[in-house]
This record gives structure tokens, C-alpha cells and sequence, in this order.
């Protein structure tokens, strides 16, 4: 769905599959017969984020006001707060992303993330 230009919640995903149980979702195969009515619903969904929301919320972790955000701080929201990340995943996500202060530029990660 996010390649198809959609960013649902985890949550959203999980309820337009039918909460299927964690041990499901590793054999869950759905055919393009399933998947569409799915994708209408998760675009009907006016509730999503757009680029300018998430940088607009990463933006607040900048303090030096200069568009970037300490590798260290980034990682410690995205495993800790809502749709919460392993810190497998959050290393994946941000590597090649850092400078040689171990700041990441935010609006760059998110155009990265929002386009696959």
C-alpha cells in the first residue's frame, strides 16, 4: 500500500486485513482480488499523514533549527513512541542516513521513507 502511495498505521493495516493473529501474518498471502478493496478503504482514509505532517513532527526535535536531528534522538522516538519500531528496524531505517556528527537530515529521510 505505501508503494501505491498510501501510509496507513499499522493499525489501520492490521484491521483492513481482519486482525489476523501474529502467527497468521507470516503465511497471509492476499490476491489483488482481496488486496483492492482494501487499498479503496486505506485511501478513503482522509486521517493519513502527509509529507509536510511529518516533517512538521520531526521538526520539533530540531534544535539547532538547521533541518537535522540527532541519529541517537531519532531512533530513541521512533522505538518508543506511537506506532512503535524495533531497534532492528530503526538501524535499517537510518543507515547511510547520517553525517559525520551522527545528525540526519529529516526532510530527506521522510521523502526516502514516503517513496519507498
Amino acid at each position: 500500500m505505501r508503494v501505491l502511495g498510501q501510509n496507513p498505521t499499522n493499525a489501520k493495516v492490521l484491521k483492513v486485513l481482519g486482525n489476523p493473529k501474529s502467527d497468521e501474518m507470516n503465511v497471509k498471502v492476499l490476491d489483488f482480488e482481496h488486496f483492492l478493496p482494501m487499498l479503496q478503504t486505506v485511501a478513503k482514509n482522509k486521517d493519513q499523514g502527509t509529507y509536510e505532517d511529518y516533517v512538521e513532527g520531526l521538526r520539533v526535535f530540531d534544535k539547532e533549527g538547521n533541518g537535522t536531528i540527532m541519529g541517537a534522538e531519532i531512533q530513541h522516538v521512533l522505538v518508543t513512541l506511537s506506532e512503535k519500531m524495533t531497534e532492528e528496524e530503526v538501524e535499517m531505517l537510518v543507515a547511510g542516513h547520517e553525517d559525520n556528527n551522527g545528525c540526519i537530515n529529516y526532510e530527506e529521510l521522510t521523502r526516502v521513507v514516503l517513496n519507498g
